[in-house]
């Protein structure tokens, strides 16, 4: 290998460190004194019941783990949102497990948390998912309650899609665990069935302290709504357990039992390995944002036997298309070229950009994809549509928004890995976010902004110093430089992964070496939910 690839090898090795070192202290959610209070009340934290559910030496992807990151640092934090969510396979089956962690404010919710709820529902809405709550919560957190309570992505939007996905048959388990409290104590009994464990599980609308005050009666909690009162007075709850393995088992017997539905068809066969080493990706990802590289060498140590096959290889080259496989599963791959390329009419392209001829080219392909019923995965490192008078006389616009069409109207299930910029209408024309990728994470190299932190610097500065001299007066060579530094700085702090990844704009930040195992993961939830509609793309110009 050369010394460059050594030395990428090297710095992604060194994010990829950073990476585990955040998501170990996320790990422990509210501190190592919160979890041994819990242990000492006999109850396991949110992930070890997790650990205790699932198919032991399975494989886990996390949705949000990095979630309010460096957010509500006046409130003392809310480590990966108050709430775990993964998807793993409970008896076997493939399913979405939402677990309040209680270290964390007592499980209370905050307004990241409930996004990240909504996201767990959307997740299984899409794909059919089983999806198991393992309810430990104080409600919701109230010195920020009106950013939580009353708009339609707020804490309510919970128990409309509890009843929406009751009637869509998708099954939903509740296990009452700890505390489920006010508004909250609506979710367990919206599904279709509800345990509680003994003594440490509650259920009310209101505490004892608060009957005290409204009505004046004097009871206890476990007398107002622990597990015998639920389950042998009011019937609220299904089962009484004894203990927090007691109810998990529960769980998985209940999902053993279950029958199987109609799949999506999506193609699969056995498995192989890339030929090509995927440790090697690692010193493929230059070391700096300037550095080409080509995406070639990336889809040959994502897909199986290393074989892609390239759709219009020559023409439209800033994008490449073709089918391959990953873990058996037929799929259809548009990544952004991250090398300059010549065209066939003599023309240079900039890696990363978008020109007309790769809109073009990757708009008929997700059209072809569709019509085949093959899934996609975007591969994004995208630095935008590219402009000058040339393109736009070109009509780039209309090209650009031809792919936009495609692509939102798409039937088959879109997946997104942002391996390095994600920026302005790249962005949307690659499946970011607001085009429900069934799943959109990124590499630890990710930046999502609407331009790099230097390029929107460059265009501030410019706006600030034309407005001063509107006004008669100059800003000096190093007056100009300090301001282009603070902007640029607050610019990259705002692109950083992490940033995206704590307000949700990816699903989670990876190693690189686990892109396999996320796509085969990815395709298989979305095989559990037939395609209903034709695909039809509306009014396209040509």
């Amino acid at each position: 290998m050369d010394s460059d690839f050594d030395k990428n090898q090297d710095k992604m090795n060194l994010l990829i460190s950073e990476m585990e070192k955040k998501l170990e202290k996320i790990y422990l959610g509210g501190g190592k004194n919160r979890i041994e209070k819990l242990h000492e009340q006999g109850k396991m934290t949110a992930r070890e019941r997790i650990a205790f559910l699932i198919d032991k030496n399975s494989e886990t992807i996390e949705i949000g783990g990095f979630m309010g990151d460096e957010m509500y640092k006046d409130h003392g934090g809310c480590p990966a949102g108050g709430v775990v969510v993964v998807i793993a396979y409970v008896s076997g089956k493939q399913c979405i497990i939402v677990a309040n962690d209680a270290t964390v404010k007592a499980g209370a919710w905050f307004p990241i948390t409930a996004k990240k709820n909504l996201r767990a529902q959307e997740i299984a809405m899409e794909n059919r998912l089983p999806i198991i709550y393992l309810v430990d919560s104080a409600g919701v957190y109230l010195p920020l309650q009106d950013e939580i309570f009353a708009d339609k992505e707020h804490f309510g939007r919970i128990f409309r899609n509890n009843a929406i996905m009751s009637g869509m048959g998708i099954l939903q388990i509740s296990a009452v665990m700890g505390s489920c409290v006010a508004g909250g104590a609506y979710l367990p009994i919206m599904s279709d069935e509800a345990m509680i464990v003994d003594k440490t599980g509650s259920i009310f609308l209101a505490g004892s302290y608060l009957v005290k005050a409204a009505i004046g009666e004097s009871i206890d909690n476990e007398t107002l709504g622990g597990a015998t009162t639920h389950c042998e007075i009011s019937g609220v709850t299904d089962y009484k357990c004894k203990d927090d393995a007691d109810c998990l088992t529960r769980i998985r017997n209940i999902i053993g039992k279950i029958g199987h539905f109609d799949k999506a068809g999506f193609n699969r066969i056995e498995a192989t390995l890339p030929k090509k080493k995927e440790k090697e990706i690692l010193g493929i990802i230059p070391d700096a944002r300037d550095k080409q590289y080509d995406m070639h060498e990336i889809i040959a140590r994502l897909v199986d036997d290393s074989d892609f096959e390239e759709y219009k290889e020559g023409f439209g080259q800033s994008i490449l298309c073709g089918l391959a496989r990953i873990d058996g599963w037929s799929v259809g791959i548009i990544a952004n070229q991250r090398k300059v390329v010549k065209s066939k009419k003599g023309e240079m392209q900039f890696g990363g950009v978008i020109y007309s001829d790769s809109a073009d080219k990757a708009a008929r392909f997700i059209m072809n994809c569709n019509q085949k019923k093959i899934p996609l995965l975007f591969l994004q490192d995208v630095t935008g549509f590219m402009v000058g008078s040339r393109s736009e006389h070109g009509g780039i616009i209309k090209d650009g928004a031809k792919m936009v069409n495609t692509m939102a109207n798409s039937v088959v299930p879109k997946f997104t890995v942002v391996i390095g910029n994600s920026y302005g209408a790249g962005n949307y024309a690659m499946c970011g976010k607001a085009y429900d990728p069934r799943l959109i994470v990124g590499w630890p190299t990710a930046q999502i902004a609407v331009m790099g932190g230097a390029q929107a610097a460059k265009v501030l500065v410019q706006i600030e110093v034309a407005s001063l001299k509107a006004k008669g007066e100059a800003i000096t060579p190093e007056k100009e430089t300090e301001l282009f530094n603070k902007i640029k700085d607050r610019y990259d702090s705002q692109t950083s992964p992490y940033y995206a990844a704590a307000r949700l704009w990816v699903d989670a930040i990876i190693n690189p070496l686990d892109t396999r195992k996320w796509i085969s993961m990815g395709i298989e939830m979305a095989n559990n939910a037939p395609i209903t509609k034709a695909y039809n793309v509306g009014v396209i110009q040509t």
